[in-house]
């Protein structure tokens, strides 16, 4: 994973697709200058699910852009990606490493300083830490207050990205949180011009 992977970490979202193909929201979202993309797709069978990924990775790919599958390890590694991100609920991971091995990324998402403590020593390679604000597109995410998000940044050692209602308006209220990046979905996937939508919150977020 390379220092500015998690700056700007899109988290594609096909609700927000108004009839536009998913790999063509990726693609200006790359170009407008995201750092990395999840793919993250509850209702999609294995098949479709392992297809889109492969379409989402090429296009990654093409831009030198860093490639996650979220939940799914056997997806992750059936496409190639670069890594998975997993939730509290979905596959340990220490039991992620042991599939991938070491040269895959792989995400937390944690809520807590323990559950962060707890990921870093299971061999995580970033936290993702929210809800920060309050955010429509997961209506079952624990809030996290700015003290925690923090004390998270202070507790572990490996590189955190806050996620959760970050968007161009709250975006700065993080800087000096500690985080190394932010995580968004409808702040890019469901603009009118995904290209500046990312080109926009990229610049902001190299003022944390």
């Amino acid at each position: 994973m390379k220092s500015d992977d998690l700056l700007l970490y899109a988290v594609t979202d096909r609700s927000w697709l108004n009839g536009r193909t998913l790999e063509s929201v990726v693609e200006s979202a790359v170009a407008g200058g995201v750092t990395m993309i999840q793919l993250r797709e509850k209702n999609l069978g294995h098949d479709d699910f392992l297809n889109e990924a492969i379409r989402i990775k090429k296009v990654c790919d093409e831009h030198g852009v860093t490639f996650i599958v979220n939940d799914d390890v056997d997806i992750a590694l059936e496409c190639g990606a670069h890594g998975v991100h997993i939730g509290q609920s979905d596959m340990e991971a220490q039991k992620a490493r042991h599939i991938l091995g070491d040269d895959r990324i792989i995400g937390v998402s944690a809520s807590t300083v323990q559950q962060a403590l707890d990921a870093q020593a299971a061999g995580a390679d970033y936290i993702g830490v929210g809800a920060i604000f309050p955010t429509g597109t997961k209506t079952d995410a624990d809030s996290v207050s700015l003290d925690t998000l923090r004390s998270i940044c202070s507790a572990v050692s490996i590189p955190v990205v806050a996620i959760g209602g970050i968007n161009c308006n709250n975006i700065l209220k993080l800087k000096g949180s500690g985080i190394s990046g932010v995580a968004v979905v409808s702040a890019v996937f469901a603009a009118a011009d995904v290209k500046n939508a990312a080109s926009q919150l990229l610049t902001l977020a190299k003022e944390l």
